[in-house]
Formats: structure tokens, sequence, C-alpha cells
């Protein structure tokens, strides 16, 4: 556009093109701006990089597998990048399984072929079956944001807020314009299922209960999302039922994602269903992340840290109806733990302080709600963690590589529990106060090292509002 309105190929002006071209979203670009754009790109090209030679792949080759994890890195990094790889399949027309194995042979490609380090198995289990955890729930609630009815600003507002939720999606909808499409249909691909969300903001306290009292104060959010009927158990897909709940903290030297879970029903059966009661039997994906940091220099101890990317089981699920205005409800699972990591003692590896490990998990929940103005919430979660694979007992620490050590961690046996409590009682409409307590013990015994029990509590003064 010389002329600053007509375009210099087609003579038609930037609103023409944004019609002939159906896409609201065309700019244009002055010629300095292409040439200062280039420049940048050229710049970024001369920035160093480490280039994967013959020799360093098949030296890598020669140390497969090590299991190992990054360093700064605390197992959602990995299901994170798996989720990438999900969405790219299942925005494709790809199912949940199918998608599964895009997500498996994404994380192999970038093991095997793209990193300059050694390959990782625990990478292999935690990046595919945890990014398909958070994979289809980043797909799923995407797919709630979006409308292709839309136009305008609202339909780009809502194209973003999908594109932030899942980014593969919204990248794929902008490569083949569905982005900017508009259609007589929303064009949601699970219809609209029941959704509910409740969001809490409050104040956090943190104290940890060692040889000295360490507490810390802070500010907290949580969001809950309860998406599809978990008392409907027919005809049902992968993800048609989930849960979520995500821990943000704004305190001081703690991790601003201090808790995520998530339990997705893959599979499940009616067993009893009736006007007093409804019992299901199913097999469940769980995806549990606890993270903190140390509180202070007090103690100068990091209260808790455990994880199951990729974890999952059977599950009960129970409802009675007590009387007209009373209910109550819970579930039971048992799971396999193929991975998982919990907090270390001694072993500081490599800016690592947990170690890897297997086992397995129960989690035992109870509701009780009176109508709409009264509900109390109990939770029981015991991890059963074995790190199998340590390291000698007279291991030379000064002549350790930490990228070939092929060691779990400390030779252990951690025992985790969190017990919890939450209250909830309605103010007004639909906003709420809420309480919650919740406990964490660690029973770590070690095969070289002494054995350790920490304790841990939690509470939280919130208000809720439910949509």
């Amino acid at each position: 556009m010389s002329d600053g309105i007509h375009c210099d190929y087609y003579g038609s002006t930037l609103e023409e093109l944004k019609k002939q071209e159906n896409n609201p979203f065309l700019v244009a670009v002055t010629r300095n701006a292409i040439h200062k754009r280039s420049r940048i790109h050229d710049k970024s090209l001369c920035r160093s990089f480490r280039e994967i030679t013959e020799e360093n792949y098949y030296n890598c080759m020669n140390e497969l597998p090590p299991v190992r994890l990054k360093r700064h890195s605390f197992f959602f990094g990995e299901p994170y990048h798996g989720s990438l790889y999900f969405n790219s399949a299942r925005s494709n027309g790809y199912n949940f399984w199918q998608s599964g194995l895009f997500a498996f042979g994404g994380s192999f490609m970038w093991e095997m072929f793209m990193e300059n380090e050694y390959p990782s198995t625990n990478d292999i289990i935690a990046t595919p079956i945890g990014g398909m955890a958070l994979g289809e729930v980043t797909y799923r609630v995407s797919d709630l944001i979006l409308d292709d009815r839309k136009t305008g600003w609202s339909r780009f507002g809502l194209e973003f807020a999908g594109f932030l939720v899942s980014p593969m999606r919204g990248l794929t909808r902008i490569i083949n314009g569905d982005a900017w499409k508009r259609r007589s249909t929303s064009g949601k691909q699970f219809g609209v299922p029941d959704v509910s969300v409740d969001v809490s903001l409050g104040i956090r306290t943190l104290e940890l209960k060692d040889e000295i009292l360490d507490k810390g104060v802070g500010l907290a959010s949580e969001i809950n999302v309860e998406y599809g009927d978990s008392f409907d158990a027919e005809d049902t897909k992968p993800y048609d039922y989930f849960s979520i709940q995500a821990n943000l903290n704004w305190q001081k030297d703690q991790p601003v994602l201090g808790q995520i879970n998530i339990i997705g029903r893959l599979v499940a059966k009616e067993l009893v269903n009736n006007e007093k009661h409804y019992l299901s039997l199913g097999l469940y994906q769980h995806f549990d992340y606890y993270d903190s940091d140390t509180i202070s220099a007090v103690s100068a101890k990091v209260p808790y840290k455990f994880c199951t990317p990729a974890s999952v089981g059977g599950g009960l699920i129970y409802k009675r109806n007590l009387k007209r205005n009373w209910g109550i409800d819970g579930y039971a699972y048992l799971n396999a733990i193929l991975l998982g990591g919990a907090l270390s003692d001694y072993y500081q590896v490599d800016e690592r302080i947990y170690n890897l490990a297997s086992g397995y998990s129960s989690k035992l929940n109870f509701n009780f709600t009176y109508k709409d103005r009264l509900a109390i919430s109990t939770i029981y979660e015991v991890y059963h963690m074995f790190t199998w694979k340590g390291y000698p007992q007279d291991i030379n620490w000064d002549e350790v590589e930490p990228k070939t050590l092929n060691a779990q961690g400390d030779r252990s046996r951690a025992i985790l529990h969190a017990v919890g409590l939450r209250l909830d009682l309605k103010l007004r409409k639909q906003l709420y106060l809420t309480g919650t307590f919740m406990n964490y013990t660690r029973d770590t015994k070690y095969r070289y090292h002494a054995n350790v029990f920490s304790n841990t509590s939690e509470g939280r003064i919130m208000l809720t509002y439910k949509y």
C-alpha cells in the first residue's frame, strides 16, 4: 500500500480485502515494519545454540535409558507439553485414544531426535499419560468457550480465550480458517454438558510442624470445575465426566501453582440406580500435583512436594437422598501409580530435591448437603510410593555426572497422607463463605539414611462464587 490506502498488487482497500478473503483479522504492515521484523528474525538466528552432532547423538544413545528429570521441573512441564501433542491430534478429528498415541509419538521424537541431552524413561511416561489428562480437559473446556455464531469483538474474545486454554486447537482453527468462519450453529463438538464452576479468593496460612514451628500467610485462590454428570454412567466416553481443582497462591517464597487434581472418567457401569441409591463402578485417570517451597529461614525446609502424573485405577461413585432437603454422596478410588514423585531429604542432585517413584494410592470423599445453603466435604488421600532404583551407598558425588546417573533418587519408601475438611455456607444468591483445612504428612523410610517424618497444615478462609 504505497499510497497508504490501496494494495499494490490488487488495488483493493484493506476493508475490501477483508471481505474478499473472509478474514476480519487482516492488517496492513508498512515496508519499514517488515524490514524491522526481518532484522529481528535474522538477529535471533545468530544466537548461540547447541548443535546435535552425530557423535553427540550416538553418545546419548549409549546411555539409554537413564532415569532422570530436568532441573527446575516438577512433573508439570512434561504433561503440559504432552497436552500440546495430544491436542494437535484432537483438534484434527482424532479421538481420545488415538490422540494419546500422538502424545507418545511426540514425546518419543523429542527425547530421541530433538534434544542434545540424554533420553529419559520418566519423560516418556509422564509426557503422554499426563498429557492425555491435561489435554482432554483443556480441549473440552475450550469447546465450552468457542461459538461459531458470534462475530466481531465478541467472536475475537472467545477465540482468544479458547486459544489461551488450548493453544494447539486455537492454532489449528487459525490455519484452517475456522477461527473466523460464521456458522448457523455454535459448532460445539460435545454439545452443552452440565458444568459447575466455583471460584474462590481469600487468605491462606501454611504451617510446618517441625522441631521449630514455621508459619506463613498469604493470598490464595481456588478454582473447582465439574464437567458432566458423575451420576450418569450410561453410554460414556472418556472424560464425558471430569473434575478439576486448581489452587493458586500469592504468598512469599511459595509457588504460584500449588495444587492441581484431575479425575477423568474413562469408562463406567451403573450397578444401582433407584429413587434412594445410586452406585456406579468405573475406570478413572488421575493427575495429582501438590507443591510448596520453604516458608522462611526459620526452618529452611520444604513442607511437602509430591505428584502422580501417570495414575489410573478403579472407582466407586455413590449417592443417597436421605430426606427431601438433605443429600449425601461420595467416591472411593484405588489407583496404580505408574510414575510419581515425592520430596527427598537427602537427594539433591542437579537442583532436584525429590525422588522418582511408583506405587499405589487411594482416595475417599464424602459430601453432605442441606438444600443449597450448607455443604460439608471431607477428603482422605494416601499415596504409597516406592523408589526402586537408588544409587550405591558408597557413591562418590564428586565423580558423578548428574545427567547420566541412572537412579530414581534415594532408595526409599514414602507414605503420604492428605486429609481435608471443607465447609461452604451460603451468604446470598451464589456467594458463599468457605473454610478449608488440609493436613499433609510424609513418612519416608530410607535404606541408607535416617528416616524422616514431617507434618504440615494449611488453612484457607475464602469467599466463593458458584456459577
